[in-house]
């Protein structure tokens, strides 16, 4: 049930170019979110180990297209407190991160069915909201998604979950060299991946489990058979997220429509423009449909 009544957000002191930096309590712990622009509101979902902070440009860029994006920090991120583990009442799982987006959206008073673009952990934490919200989320962009389930080395199709955590690590070293990630963007990830392990490791490892074996494959095709207008956002060079799990996940959503990109698994990171050109057109699509 949703509350009537919402706290006043906090504003906390931002650069006055870049995104504003609120917090708002949800399930009565604060959870820090920043927003910027204007008009159409749209729920920004960031990746594992990393915070909206450093999203800022992408997070900028899409405002600019003429939208009011609010980007929470996830559980376990960024100041929020991670979920209850597993077997305590609430879980941490997806499903879990789903009903706490449900309550974020309460907490910044968004009733009304919004978009959510949700990045790498962020794609699967949406695509998991718009099957356990039903109607409050109306569109999905999916930015290089987990969930996708599987991982074909030499050909052969397997289980995501059987991919080998050096595989993991080594893709995402070669997706940083090859991305040209600017050293100042590298020294923000890495200042946000180091914050978050300190100080919660064991909540870190939890959810880095839960992205690298994710398998949302099940919850893709119920949100297709509502007919969510559904993005799938890729870039070519993507090495960290494995090409069979895009394909599956594509193939789990049925006629998606796809909108490929050049760059690596971060891509938005370093090129925020072209994500939010690419954001707004797949918005404006799907608001067409």
């Amino acid at each position: 049930m949703r509350s009537a009544a919402f706290p006043r957000p906090t504003i906390l002191p931002a650069a006055e170019s870049g995104p504003q930096v609120r917090v708002a309590s949800v399930t009565g712990r604060p959870v820090p979110y920043s927003v910027a622009g204007s008009g159409r509101p749209v729920v920004f979902l960031h990746g594992f180990g990393l915070t909206p902070r450093t999203y800022s440009g992408a997070i900028g860029a899409l405002a600019a297209s003429g939208v009011r994006v609010y980007a929470p920090a996830l559980p376990g991120f960024g100041g929020t407190d991670p979920l209850p583990p597993q077997g305590s009442g609430s879980g941490s799982g997806f499903d879990g991160y789903a009903r706490w987006v449900g309550g974020f959206l309460d907490a910044v008073g968004l009733d009304g069915a919004v978009p959510v673009v949700g990045h790498s952990f962020g794609g699967g934490v949406a695509l998991a909201s718009a099957h356990a919200l039903g109607d409050r989320v109306s569109q999905l962009v999916l930015v290089n998604a987990v969930g996708g389930g599987a991982w074909s080395p030499a050909g052969t199709v397997r289980e995501i979950r059987q991919r080998p955590l050096w595989r993991w690590a080594a893709s995402a070293a070669v997706d940083t060299i090859l991305g040209g990630t600017p050293v100042s963007t590298l020294a923000s990830i890495t200042g946000d991946a180091l914050r978050n392990t300190v100080r919660a490791p064991g909540s870190v490892w939890r959810i880095g489990d839960l992205a690298r074996s994710a398998d949302l494959r099940a919850e893709a095709g119920h949100v297709a058979d509502r007919g969510v207008p559904t993005t799938l956002l890729w870039s070519r060079g993507d090495t960290f997220v494995p090409q069979a799990s895009f394909e599956s996940l594509r193939r789990a959503l049925g006629d998606p429509h796809v909108h490929r990109v050049a760059g690596c698994h971060s891509w938005l990171i370093g090129d925020p423009g072209a994500f939010g050109r690419a954001v707004h057109a797949a918005l404006t699509r799907s608001a067409r449909l």
